[in-house]
């Protein structure tokens, strides 16, 4: 069986110029010279849907009119019909002011269907609208229960075919559009609610009426099929927000620009892609006195198709910024996406988070901080340890460090282990001892921070000394190049541990005769 969601925006017309976001105060929408809409101060007052300009002004001068626009509801409703393709492929405009959700397959994935019809309930709040939303096993059902208002509705959620026939019984007749034409009619005869009309003979309500309120009759009560025509997302993302005041502070942009954020999620999942790019433009002033835009470019290390992910980074580049001049819009566009990565096929979260969750603390630290500020190891292909450590600010960083550290020996690398362990033995009174029984080795055959310029280490006995003699422990690694660019290195590195059981990473240099050892890393 499936299940519908209905959105009602029972203030759309106020909403478009007023959200709910922005300053209280006196306000109403205007058709043809009639109050259509009106704020909460404004209906305090005493103004009233259907009274005239003056009657309202007579009761609240106050009152600052606007004239019904529907070109901005259109587009408000496609906004909102945007966000919500997070949840359902399947979103249909029913009216001017309604949507349609099938979220008969979304269940599972968002946690029930409590938690969904949280969830797009707050979604439709934080961008701006009042929403009154309604459950039912049909489309035309859930619209009605979504419509109505009075004492006989109460609740608005039917998830079994059978309640919602019990409470669309109990619906007035004037909620549903295609008895309008013949109230006083219906009236006349004691229908009061769709209960009554059902009641009557379908062959004489067909001859008095006409066919298509059998067929609204049908299709909420679920004996008739449902046809949709549903909203498609734009192959591109690019919106535009006109903000109700002038903005001169750009932390208060965070308002408007989370609006924008929530539409390229729902437009991000129903083209199944992932953002890398996006610009969110700070609009001022047009006219003879006009300012260029002011350009907030996010480049992710990771793509994302999150909200929240982006709603930090950009709070944190919102509150670093100075405007040049007070924002009234704001357009957001995704410069680059990349197709949706799978979920991770692993049974067991990765310790200590994933990748992505890394590269999302990178974006963060470096949103509040400044990419020069935030430092990540870049890799280079170098063999010289001090030459292929190198460090670049996180913005031009090509690619992160590996979570894991643990080196691969290189062919060379085990080409001349034999010959480099025969020449630690004690064959001579100048080589040094290593010890048959060797202690448990640390993590990494590398430490991950070198020191910033190796410290030449004394002899004691024929074997080096830092506090106390040094064990050589482990397999030594033979390091021979630099010859191209006149920093030739030609060393021998090993393992080594104090008294201290502390683990040090020494090289013996192999240059000249005279054998010196030098301290470049230590183990944490």
């Amino acid at each position: 069986m499936r299940l519908w969601i209905s959105v009602h925006l029972p203030l759309l017309p106020l909403e478009t110029y007023r959200p709910r976001w922005s300053e209280p105060g006196p306000h109403a929408v205007l058709e043809r010279e009639r109050v259509l809409a009106a704020s909460g101060a404004a209906l305090q007052a005493g103004v009233r849907p259907g009274m005239k300009r003056n009657g309202a002004l007579a009761l609240c001068p106050d009152t600052r009119f606007y004239e019904r626009d529907a070109q901005r509801e259109r587009q408000a409703i496609d906004s909102i019909a945007l966000c919500l393709l997070q949840y359902t492929p399947e979103v249909a405009l029913a009216a001017l002011h309604n949507l349609m959700m099938d979220i008969s397959a979304s269940l599972r994935a968002f946690g029930g269907l409590r938690r969904l019809f949280r969830l797009v309930e707050k979604d439709v709040r934080e961008l701006g609208f009042t929403a009154r939303l309604a459950l039912a096993p049909t489309a035309q059902g859930a619209w009605l229960l979504a419509q109505a208002t009075g004492a006989a509705i109460r609740r608005r959620r039917a998830v079994k075919l059978a309640t919602l026939m019990h409470r669309l019984d109990r619906i007035p007749c004037h909620f549903l559009p295609a008895l309008e034409p013949y109230a006083d009619w219906i009236a006349g005869i004691g229908c009061r609610t769709l209960g009554d009309v059902r009641r009557l003979p379908r062959a004489g309500l067909k001859r008095r009426c006409n066919e298509a309120v059998l067929d609204a009759l049908d299709r909420a009560y679920g004996e008739a099929p449902e046809m949709f025509n549903w909203i498609v997302a734009p192959e591109v993302f690019s919106t535009r927000l006109e903000l109700p005041d002038r903005i001169e502070h750009a932390e208060a942009l965070l308002f408007g620009a989370r609006r924008l954020l929530l539409q390229m999620t729902g437009w991000l999942a129903a083209r199944q892609l992932a953002v890398e790019r996006l610009v969110l433009a700070l609009e001022h002033e047009r006219g003879r006195q006009a300012i260029p835009p002011t350009l907030l470019e996010l480049a992710l290390a990771e793509a994302t198709w999150q909200e929240a992910h982006v709603t930090r980074l950009l709070k944190e580049r919102l509150g670093r910024i100075e405007l040049a001049a007070p924002v009234i819009a704001l357009r957001l566009e995704a410069t680059h996406t990349t197709a949706m990565a799978a979920p991770s096929g692993s049974l067991f979260p990765e310790p200590g988070g994933t990748p992505a969750d890394f590269a999302r603390l990178v974006e963060l630290l470096s949103a509040r901080l400044g990419s020069d500020n935030v430092l990540m190891p870049a890799l280079h292909a170098d063999h010289r340890p001090e030459a292929c450590n190198r460090w670049q600010p996180a913005g031009l960083a090509a690619t992160a460090i590996s979570a894991s550290l643990k080196g691969t020996e290189s062919r060379g690398r085990r080409a001349h282990r034999d010959d480099m362990v025969r020449a630690a033995h004690p064959t001579s009174p100048s080589q040094i001892e290593i010890r048959s029984k060797q202690p448990e080795l640390p993590a990494y055959e590398r430490p991950f921070w070198l020191l910033a310029s190796p410290v030449e280490l004394m002899l004691r006995e024929h074997r080096p000394f830092y506090g106390s003699p040094l064990r050589l422990a482990g397999s030594p690694e033979r390091i021979e190049c630099g010859w191209w660019d006149g920093r030739l290195v030609v060393r021998d590195y090993f393992i080594a541990q104090g008294a201290d059981q502390a683990w040090y990473w020494i090289y013996r240099e192999r240059q000249g005769d005279d054998i010196r050892w030098y301290l470049h890393g230590l183990f944490g």
